[in-house]
């Protein structure tokens, strides 16, 4: 089988746009199945959709997203997973251009479009188009990102990594992407491949403990063997080699702040042998504005400085 859409739900109403809108999908000779985790507690009212020999439903007990997705994972056939909450949906042609995707990269253990993202009353906000291929480590471990929904997961990357740590349940999916990027090439293609709710309202992500976790989970890793040869192979420009410092100078400061010294004192060598590796970059203007900025992701704010853009020209 080619691929598995998991989708989580906690029983909402949209819940049945998002397995249509696979259910939908043409592949041709391909096969692809619709896996539907019910995290909500409760039976799933009766729906069209349940008489698919495509789909099949499994029940979690409000075990949060995580665990219902890693619950799916272990009972999908596919070779790829695509991971969706129940309030996003495919566009037509989604797991067309990931067929051909797959195709042109076998060798990558992610595969990615792009987003239309929408507010909770499904108005657009901005198209979001990421343009990372290759190594992009340092990217991932930067603050870039890039929505399980928008993308194909090979099965074995997923449980090599050990899936969604199911005790934490944000970033859950930078996580996976830092994970999977420290072993595999990442690609993809600026095609649209679904539309992603986005918003606090109505949503069941816990907004204030994202900056939290995500540096918890990014410590997480950093613990990894190769991680320094594979930032710097990832950093190839001035502003990427500046983003590496960062992240283990910031690293150094987590670590004393939670008491860590030994492992504190470990990450500022990490950080300083980084400068060293950077050679004449730590010269350009694009090293130091990286080093000194927040890591986060570049390719939101530039869509969204775009669209204003835009709209101020309008």
């Amino acid at each position: 089988m080619f691929c598995s859409t998991i989708i989580a739900t906690i029983g909402r109403d949209i819940l049945a746009r998002a397995v249509n809108s696979v259910l939908d999908q043409s592949l041709g000779g391909a096969d692809f199945e619709v896996i539907v985790v019910n995290d909500s507690g409760n039976p799933l009212p009766i729906e069209p959709w349940q008489k698919s020999g495509k789909v099949t439903i499994v029940q979690t007990q409000r075990r949060e997203r995580c665990v219902a997705w890693n619950t799916g994972a272990a009972v999908a056939k596919g070779r790829y997973l695509n991971i969706l909450d129940d309030d996003d949906w495919l566009y037509p042609n989604a797991l067309k251009i990931f067929l051909e995707l797959a195709r042109q990269y076998p060798d990558s253990d992610w595969i990615y479009g792009g987003a239309q993202f929408v507010d909770r009353e499904d108005k657009p906000i901005i198209k979001f188009r990421p343009n990372f291929n290759g190594n992009i480590f340092v990217q991932a471990m930067a603050g870039e990102w890039i929505p399980t929904q928008i993308s194909l997961i090979k099965t074995e990357a997923f449980f090599a990594v050990d899936g969604f740590p199911p005790t934490r349940v944000n970033p859950e999916d930078k996580y996976l992407l830092r994970r999977i990027a420290l072993v595999s090439p990442i690609n993809g293609t600026s095609e649209l491949v679904a539309c992603v709710r986005r918003g606090a309202e109505g949503s069941h992500t816990h907004m204030e403990r994202v900056v939290a976790e995500s540096r918890f989970l990014r410590e997480i890793v950093l613990d990894q063997e190769d991680v320094i040869l594979r930032l710097h192979d990832s950093a190839k420009e001035p502003f990427w080699k500046g983003k590496f410092t960062r992240v283990y100078l910031t690293s150094g400061i987590w670590n004393i702040q939670h008491r860590l010294i030994f492992k504190s004192l470990s990450r500022f060598l990490w950080g300083l042998l980084s400068i060293l590796m950077a050679g004449a970059n730590i010269l350009s203007k694009e090293y130091w504005k990286a080093l000194l900025t927040p890591l986060q992701g570049r390719t939101y704010a530039r869509e969204i400085s775009e669209k204003k853009g835009i709209n101020n020209k309008s």
